[in-house]
């Protein structure tokens, strides 16, 4: 990936558990180097005792704003580069819109999407001067198609994919590349440590987002997607030549988005008669300029 042809460099965030701490074992069992970050770096004391010459850990939480510039620039001086930043950390906020909180709201999206942000555009300078590097931000099946419950995290998840699309068109002539990964249900601890509830109940919404949350308390443990596989997709899709955009993972998330495009194109063509009538007319033979 660099001119060197030395192991690629990692930037990782929320490497403390979950699916971005499967990708950083994945990637320095590979032999790559990795800079991973937590908000309590004591979290990734084993991966550096395990791999010191391959692995730095720094503490970092996404969401204060100020620590984003310092440690990328500790990162990228670490290795004397940066090849893949990976936007991973985030956590979930379940409840209907109408229950969740102005704070919560605001908290959720300082993490799941102002972070992110941020964080590439620390990294910009870095990935540009050496006109190679690879961005991947970890978005979800919620910005596939939401769910009743989902509206928050799911709305910042939609944030970072609109971002994710026109930064991949900004930096291609620069030689950089972006892929968005869409994860469904993987067997991590997201249900148990990262999904926070709404600050009240209302009972009118018992049926859907209520019902919605009793669902995902049924699923800790017995999501049928594979950390470690998804993680060895992730490595995959960055080694590839041409790298999608959207990296959908896990059988679930890929029927999901197949009815997706499916309803997508059925709603197209069921309003196009009214739709496409929006234009102003052609002019008349007598109007048109000679």
């Amino acid at each position: 990936m660099n001119e060197q042809n030395d192991p690629p460099v990692w930037f990782i965030t929320g490497c403390s558990s979950g699916l971005g701490r499967a990708l950083a074992r994945r990637v320095l069992a590979r032999g790559h180097r990795l800079v991973a970050t937590a908000r309590r770096p004591e979290t990734l004391a084993d991966l550096v005792a395990s791999h010191p010459d391959k692995c730095r850990a720094f503490a970092l939480d996404v969401a204060v704003a100020a620590q984003i510039p310092l440690v990328v620039a500790q990162a990228a001086a670490a290795f004397g580069r940066l090849d893949v930043v990976v936007n991973n950390a985030g956590y979930g906020l379940v409840g209907a819109l109408e229950e969740v909180s102005d704070e919560q709201i605001a908290r959720s999206f300082e993490t799941n999407f102002f972070g992110a942000l941020r964080v590439i555009r620390a990294a910009l300078p870095f990935l540009r001067a050496q006109r190679c590097g690879h961005f991947v931000n970890i978005s979800a099946a919620a910005a596939i198609a939401n769910y009743p419950g989902f509206s928050i995290y799911g709305a910042t998840k939609c944030a970072l994919e609109g971002v994710s699309e026109s930064l991949a068109a900004e930096v291609r002539p620069l030689g950089l590349k972006v892929t968005i990964v869409q994860p469904g249900p993987f067997r991590t601890d997201f249900i148990a440590r990262s999904l926070e509830r709404a600050s009240v109940r209302v009972a009118d919404y018992e049926a859907s987002s209520g019902k919605f949350l009793r669902f995902l308390e049924t699923m800790g443990g017995r999501q049928p997607g594979d950390p470690d596989k998804a993680a060895e997709a992730i490595i995959a899709a960055v080694a590839s030549e041409h790298p999608p955009l959207r990296l959908v993972l896990g059988k679930y998330a890929n029927e999901k988005a197949r009815r997706k495009f499916s309803a997508a194109a059925r709603e197209l063509d069921a309003g196009s008669a009214a739709g496409l009538d929006t234009d102003f007319d052609p002019p008349s033979p007598d109007e048109a300029p000679r």
